[in-house]
């Protein structure tokens, strides 16, 4: 049964990676052990993806802290080493165009160019860690799944082409399908040029060892049973040994236990993504289909499908999939979205999977992330919504700067913290009935 946040009340210990694609196609990160004796350091940083690795080689690195990150598991093992790898000019669910309605055109400028910062701070960690991730050539589609909504893409573009100097594309149908696919739900679409896909699995253990050469200690196997303040600041409980330190930083996401940290848990939604697989395409699938490129792609429905072509030929298809954590392994979900699969691309109808896995994204209530301060010395960030491979290592930038006491950009997401769901018992049942209003949405509207 998979881990589910809002009913364990425990994360576990030392649980293998599941049996996703990149388990199998990475080769292993630096060896990494449980902690075991009491210590004491300046900060915490508890989890160690994308968001915690980032924070802790930040903290090191910049700023000389002594500092220890801990994690349940292994790194990588929630959401930073089962995604999708989009590594994408944005997080949270809402565009430039929504950005610039609710906070104003000067916010949004700022927004987007937050944005930008994150995705070139993956490609500085990149090189500084001469990190090995299959970075494909960059951009990003974003596809109109029906004609009614690709009437609005050059519209899009236009804006962000003149309010942002954003150097997009706007694709009609006929040229999508001519130089990108033969997609037979594509009818149209918007290419982003700074976008690209990256083994997000390979990327995180780069982070890792990056971080360790700068002096962090990573405990892995560790899980933080429970903690508390002290006169000092905190102490937190492992199964084998104690740590204090100064500073906390959370850095769990979507993988915050029930009653581990109730502030974030009850303002973020667990949503779980599922992705298959398939087995390599032969050289007439990929003529038959279009795809003879890398790009990223993402539809436009309620209920998104997200796709892209692997290294290896293969095509890597991800979408919704199970709301409760005890339902994930049911074998319809994959086979959902083979058929979506297949609908999108009808010369595919023999192709079959190979992998399929499932993971936690967070969604917060006004879909946008928070990278804050939560009384003294303790600090988080989480939120992301499914999008935040680029802005999960800014995030842990930010966070540095702020344990630090730097000001941070004047953007909404640093000043306030996530707001608690309404009525968050209910949590689910209000994303069921979204589930069952997109479906509807995207099937007849």
């Amino acid at each position: 049964m998979l881990y589910d946040p809002l009913v364990n009340q425990q994360i576990g210990c030392n649980a293998p990676y599941p049996s996703s694609y990149w388990a199998n196609h990475t080769e292993p990160g630096v060896v990494t052990l449980p902690l075991r004796h009491d210590i004491q350091t300046d900060v915490v940083v508890i989890g160690a993806g994308y968001t915690g690795l980032s924070c802790a080689f930040q903290l090191a690195k910049q700023f000389s802290r002594e500092v220890v990150v801990l994690d349940a598991h292994q790194t990588g093992w929630g959401c930073s080493g089962r995604n999708a790898g989009f590594v994408l000019r944005g997080t949270g669910r809402l565009g430039m165009a929504q950005l610039g309605q609710k906070f104003g055109i000067d916010c949004a400028r700022l927004f987007f160019k937050e944005y930008g910062e994150a995705i070139t701070l993956v490609e500085d960690m990149m090189r500084q860690g001469n990190i090995t991730c299959q970075a494909q050539p960059a951009g990003y589609l974003k596809v109109a799944h029906n004609a009614s909504l690709a009437k609005d893409l050059p519209l899009q573009a236009e804006f962000l082409q003149k309010q942002f100097g954003y150097k997009v594309q706007h694709l009609s149908a006929e040229v999508l399908r001519a130089e990108y696919m033969h997609n037979a739900q594509a009818y149209g679409a918007i290419r982003f040029p700074d976008c690209f896909g990256v083994n997000p699995l390979a990327l995180v253990q780069g982070y890792g060892q990056l971080a360790l050469e700068h002096g962090v200690k990573l405990y892995t196997g560790s899980p933080v049973l429970h903690w508390q303040r002290t006169a000092e600041g905190f102490i937190l409980h492992t199964p084998e040994a104690n740590v204090h330190c100064k500073q906390l930083v959370m850095a769990t996401n979507a993988y915050t236990a029930k009653s581990f940290y109730p502030t974030l848990n009850k303002a973020c939604l667990p949503v779980l993504s599922s992705v298959i697989v398939t087995k390599p395409l032969t050289e007439q699938q990929i003529l038959q289909t279009g795809l003879n490129h890398t790009q990223l792609v993402m539809d436009t429905r309620a209920l998104k499908y997200y796709y892209r072509k692997l290294p290896d030929n293969r095509i890597l298809f991800g979408g919704r999939s199970a709301v409760h954590g005890k339902d994930a392994a049911n074998p319809k979900y994959p086979q959902r979205l083979l058929q979506a699969l297949k609908t999108c691309f009808p010369v595919l109808q023999d192709v079959s999977y190979e992998y399929h896995w499932s993971g936690w994204v967070a969604v917060s209530f006004d879909d946008l992330p928070r990278v804050v301060q939560d009384g003294k010395n303790l600090f988080y960030a989480a939120g992301y919504c499914g999008s935040g491979v680029s802005f999960s290592t800014q995030a842990g930038r930010r966070l540095a700067e702020l344990a630090m006491g730097l000001p941070l950009p004047e953007l909404p997401i640093y000043q306030t913290p996530l707001r608690t769901f309404p009525l968050p018992a209910f949590r689910r049942l209000g994303q069921q009935a979204y589930y069952q209003w997109g479906r509807f949405k995207d099937r007849y509207l």
